[in-house]
């Protein structure tokens, strides 16, 4: 059994989540730009077992595009070329920036940390994981 990877996926910044083992607990991994992001999924899968992977879709309330969906959409095709065994899941992210920002504000982090928008892509991987996770059970 692997571990179940969710990705922010943004033109600059890909947050990116993950799983224990177990798949009881979602936990930010990193931040990484765009272009570097399929290597270092590749470099991670030579290390860690990767069960399936949450690709956070970015919709509007009517269910339409929004301007990052035709890009998120190429990711995943990209996404599915680089890993044909490995599941893709697509799980709604609307609200995810908000609720992340929201929580970092509860958690007392500090208008710097706020503004990293790293530190916010991150914690959104992680709503879209825990989402997932929690549709699974």
């Amino acid at each position: 059994m692997g571990r179940i990877l969710a990705l922010d996926y943004g033109t600059k910044r890909v947050g990116i989540a993950v799983t224990d083992p177990l798949k009881i607990i979602a936990t930010a991994l990193d931040t990484i730009h765009a272009k570097d992001v399929l290597v270092f999924l590749q470099n991670y899968t030579k290390t860690e077992a990767v069960e399936a992977f949450v690709l956070g879709m970015p919709l509007k309330l009517d269910q339409s595009d929004t301007n990052n969906t035709q890009h998120v959409r190429a990711f995943h095709k990209k996404l599915a070329e680089t890993f044909p065994d490995i599941p893709i899941h697509l799980e709604d992210e609307r609200f995810t920036s908000k609720i992340a920002l929201d929580t970092m504000i509860e958690m007392g982090s500090s208008r710097k940390d706020r503004q990293q928008k790293g530190n916010l892509d991150k914690i959104s991987a992680v709503l879209i994981l825990q989402s997932f996770m929690e549709k699974m059970h």
